[in-house]
């Protein structure tokens, strides 16, 4: 790279520090998740947000700090994702604004043009080195370049380079472009972050979709996050906000007349506060220049933001904005506003706004949204949680847009395909993904909605679990996925103080947990052949919209980045569905491997058909009370959990996962269509009542009967595996089966096992033991059952005479199991003396 005054390496982490790097006469600022200590293995796929920072002084900070909260999003999109930045050094006060537009597109072509100057490169299937370069890594032909502030609207200039040179993925290079998803337009961070928000309020059983409710907002409506966001509802009162050099005050705002006046704001060019028609601001607003000397505060807006001032300087009047007593804190814009007590301004890495900044113990907003990166510390956010304030972390929130990204860069790599074999025209492609805009929509903002509802779920559970996420952050930590002090993750004595004290884990750490969880099972999963198989096609198939799964099916499997797209949903199925403690907990208590867990809750999930399940009770947000929903959520994961572990018990390591799906699917299918006419007539009224019950509360026959017989469909495991050895009728069988629970109250022993705390690791592995424990007794019961079947025709004689020959045994496991369902509570003690008696019933 003479000719442009720089010398480019392509570095290894563990090698870098060798090399006699010189100085170059330009600057290039990237980060990548190697600096957080997470080494990339040649060959992992990259791409990068770059942007145009305005922080000449401390850009490398900014950029850090974008990447700290890129990271966690990776969790959720396919590549590895990077941050980069650049400043225009040659900028004048004096130059006009398309003067200082052209300056900052010169210096984006050097930097896009530096990263291509030193990428592989594919022609066909064959690797193109870099001239002129010196490479240490491994083959790595993969880089994208996504937008970031400042170079939202330079896609198509960063595609045109990277057309000229030849670069194979062509307009797939940069996403965003003029033949690709505006971010803007469709509104895709700020509905993803506005989900987090509904989900809030839903927990707080607080209707913000049909009763007005209270914002405070940082940014402006020509923003993307700000503008879009503020449109996401009519019920929003906007009663200020501000960006930065307007502040707008709003005390007793008409919703739909407010609505409607931010809406023409968000469709000019340009806008800012300022054009807010001052004839619809009420009574005591007004906006207001923050180089003012000083602002008045009306008496309506001392009540509504309960200031007891009349006269405010303007940057006390943010830090009192912030402070806010609303429903919601709006985040859309640029800057970190929230810190926490014992963190100093210096500590933030954001010196102009060190003036406005606040404590999160300060807040007082009843939730916050994060449309913006950066806009609070972990810290402050953390102290915010502590005081009951809902919010999750900037990544949660805003992954939509480096998410929708994902999937316009994986929709053109395999489209760009067809085009080249001259089955499809440029302009028929570009059809096809415009036509495709709402669906990709809805598949990313599937991320927001799920990992909000797991987030809630773990925190319900988190003082229960405390010691085992305890064990599962220093398990993280060993493995070197997380960083206790930057992650602002308490320490183990903390955490026995919140035991003690009765508390849990708050959403913002249970929100790193589920990212650093997520990105560990990818790394272990990493390149992973066996996950290219069909068993994983639906996971392949489901990550693309409808329209190319129709017409594409040949180049959806021979994408490119099949293997990743598999491993990047299956991991964020299992862990959205299941938790973050689940796949540790099986890995330690059955001693498999990360592809026998993603293998058997793919099984599960096609055995019982759940997903179409998940779809449905997700379609509920909003219908039905929270708490319902996540009783139903708790329901349908303990299905999959038990029914996981019974396959890696039972599957045989050197058995295809193929070969298990088809040696269940079509009897467990038969069977549970025929377990109305086969089940006790009790057991049938006792499914029927719970199932009406929820039908009561709004849910649907089939979601609720699914539900109720979620019990009666996994016992249908251990009958069809002695079924099929013994090659006796399933029928026959499940009749024995619930003759034998009668007798010997299996059911009411497995919801024993099932209530025993799980509150420590060996808790966790004796519950597991006691289940298998009775899993194995069960068959043997039953197979031993078929060999006396065998000598007897009579069933119901068989079974009498069965348990007349066991009288005794009977006599003392059935004292047992009445006397610990009378204490009312579950002991370990006593439940495994129950299973040894059950096992001594065998002949």
């Amino acid at each position: 790279g003479e000719a442009r005054g720089y010398l480019c390496f392509k570095i290894d982490p563990q090698r870098v520090s060798a090399l006699p790097l010189p100085r170059p006469r330009h600057e290039i600022f990237v980060t990548s998740p190697m600096m957080e200590g997470v080494h990339l293995r040649g060959g992992d796929i990259a791409r990068g947000g770059l942007r145009w920072s305005d922080r000449r002084d401390d850009y490398r900070t900014e950029v850090l700090g974008l990447m700290k909260a890129q990271i966690p999003k990776n969790a959720v999109i396919v590549p590895t994702g990077s941050k980069g930045g650049f400043v225009a050094k040659r900028l004048q006060e004096e130059m006009a604004r398309d003067e200082v537009q052209q300056e900052v597109i010169r210096c984006y072509r050097t930097f896009i043009s530096a990263l291509l100057d030193i990428s592989d490169n594919l022609n066909g299937e064959t690797i193109l080195k870099p001239k002129s370069t010196l490479c240490y890594d491994d083959d790595d032909p993969y880089l994208v370049v996504a937008a970031d502030k400042g170079t939202a609207a330079f896609s198509d200039i960063a595609n045109e380079i990277a057309i000229d040179y030849r670069f194979w993925l062509g307009d797939a290079f940069a996403s965003g472009g003029s033949a690709g998803y505006d971010h803007k337009k469709m509104g895709i961070t700020a509905r993803g972050a506005w989900e987090s928000v509904q989900h809030h309020f839903r927990r707080l059983g607080q209707d913000i979709v049909n009763t007005p409710f209270t914002v405070v907002g940082i940014g402006g409506m020509s923003g993307d996050v700000f503008g879009n966001g503020m449109l996401l509802s009519r019920q929003i009162r906007l009663v200020a906000a501000f960006n930065h050099s307007q502040i707008f005050l709003d005390p007793n705002p008409d919703p739909e007349v407010s609505y409607g006046e931010r809406e023409r704001l968000f469709r000019l060019p340009r806008s800012s506060w300022a054009d807010y028609d001052p004839k619809l601001i009420s009574g005591g607003g007004g906006v207001f220049l923050r180089n003012a000397k000083v602002i008045p505060i009306s008496a309506e807006v001392a009540a509504v933001l309960d200031i007891r001032q009349s006269h405010l300087e303007p940057n006390e009047l943010i830090r009192l904005l912030l402070q806010a007593p609303v429903d919601l804190l709006w985040n859309g814009g640029i800057g970190t506003y929230v810190k926490a007590q014992q963190e100093s301004d210096s500590d933030v890495g954001d010196r102009s706004n060190d003036s406005v900044r606040v404590n999160g113990a300060d807040l007082r907003c009843k939730v916050v949204g994060e449309g913006g990166n950066l806009g609070f510390t972990q810290r402050g956010r953390i102290e915010y949680a502590a005081k009951g304030g809902a919010i999750n972390t900037d990544s949660i929130d805003n992954s939509a847009g480096v998410d929708s990204s994902d999937h316009e860069v994986n929709l053109k790599i395999l489209l760009n395909r067809v085009v080249s074999d001259g089955d499809l025209t440029l302009k028929q492609r570009n059809q096809l993904l415009e036509e495709m805009t709402d669906e990709v929509a809805e598949l990313v903002l599937q991320h927001n909605i799920q990992q909000n509802g797991i987030i809630s779920a773990i925190e319900a559970d988190s003082r229960e679990t405390i010691d085992s996420l305890r064990r599962l952050i220093n398990r993280l930590e060993e493995e070197g996925a997380l960083d206790r002090a930057l992650d602002a993750l308490p320490g183990n004595e903390e955490l026995k103080e919140r035991k003690a004290g009765g508390l849990g884990l708050y959403r913002p750490e249970i929100s790193v947990l589920l990212a650093r969880v997520k990105l560990l099972l990818k790394q272990w999963l990493h390149r992973e052949e066996k996950l290219c198989s069909g068993t994983f096609a639906q996971q392949l198939f489901h990550y693309f919209p409808t329209a190319v799964q129709r017409r594409y099916e040949g180049q959806i499997t021979s994408h490119r980045l099949s293997c990743d797209i598999v491993i990047n949903e299956v991991v964020n199925s299992v862990v959205d569905r299941l938790g973050i403690l689940f796949p540790f907990r099986l890995l330690d208590e059955v001693g498999c491997s990360v592809v026998d867990l993603v293998t058997s809750y793919q099984l599960a999930t096609e055995l019982f058909a759940t997903e179409p399940l998940w779809q449905e009770l997700q379609a509920l947000d909003g219908k039905v009370a929270w708490l319902l929903q996540q009783a139903l959520r708790q329901r349908l994961a303990h299905l999959l959990e038990r029914s996981i572990f019974w396959l890696q018990r039972y599957r045989r390591q050197s058995e295809a996962a193929l070969e298990t799906l088809n040696f269940f699917r079509q009897p467990l299918l038969k069977l549970q269509q025929a377990l109305p006419e086969l089940l006790p007539e009790a057991v049938c009224e006792q499914i029927r009542t719970e199932s009406e019950a929820w039908q009561a509360e709004g849910i649907s026959p089939t979601l609720a009967d699914a539900v109720a017989q979620s019990t009666v469909r996994f016992n249908c495991l251990d009958i069809i595996a002695v079924a099929q050895k013994s090659g006796f009728s399933a029928e026959t069988l499940t009749r024995l089966y619930y003759s034998l629970d009668d007798e010997i109250s299996l059911t009411a022993l497995r919801l024993q096992i099932t209530t025993l705390p799980r509150n420590s690791f060996w808790a966790s592995l004796a519950r597991s033991a006691l289940r298998d424990d009775l899993h194995k007794n069960i068959r043997a019961l039953l197979s031993e059952l078929i060999e006396e079947r065998m000598r007897v025709s009579d069933p119901e004689q068989l079974f009498n005479g069965w348990c007349q020959h066991h009288h005794y045994g009977l006599e003392r496991y059935q004292r047992l199991t009445q006397e610990i369902q009378a204490s009312g509570s579950a002991e370990l003690e006593k439940i495994t003396v129950a299973v040894k008696e059950l096992r001594s019933l065998l002949a």
